[in-house]
């Protein structure tokens, strides 16, 4: 069941790619060369590392994602690798255990229990395309420790307007 939490700012590294639904590896292949970019300069994540989607258009498969690690303080960039903050706000979260791949079913669900609470989220549309103030996927689950996808865990954090 979704909640409604409020969260702090949260400032992380990360690259941002403009992909397809066939090309997350191009974002998501990049997390762990993030993390040990960390380790190399002596900081340790913060928290499961994420997706994190600003625009989504489904119709012509195009989204605009970023692939983030979070810091306990703000880590400046070099090459592709940005510093940002993911912004404090209300957020819906609800979790998931098993596959990524069995995802977009309860992202589906948690947008239809925010409809129907009457919520808004933190997003326009414009052009066909969804752009998101702040939408989340953090994995929870190493997968050097658990290889197994169907065994993962996930969390989905979108901010609310």
């Amino acid at each position: 069941m979704p909640q409604i939490v409020d969260l702090p700012e949260r400032p992380y590294i990360g690259i941002r790619k403009t992909i397809t639904m066939t090309s997350f590896g191009l974002v998501g292949d990049r997390i762990a060369g993030m993390i040990g970019w960390l380790a190399e300069r002596g900081v340790t994540p913060a928290g499961a590392p994420f997706f994190r989607y600003d625009s989504i258009d489904m119709a012509a498969d195009r989204l605009v994602v970023q692939a983030g690690v979070p810091v306990t303080a703000p880590v400046a960039g070099e090459g592709d690798i940005f510093a940002g903050v993911l912004p404090a706000g209300r957020y819906v979260t609800a979790s998931h255990h098993g596959h990524p791949d069995r995802l977009a079913g309860v992202v589906e669900s948690v947008l239809e229990w925010a409809g129907e609470q009457g919520l808004t989220w933190d997003m326009t549309e414009k052009d066909g395309s969804e752009h998101w103030g702040c939408r989340l996927e953090l994995y929870n689950t190493n997968p050097v420790v658990e290889p197994d996808p169907a065994k993962w865990d996930m969390d989905l954090q979108f901010r609310l307007a």
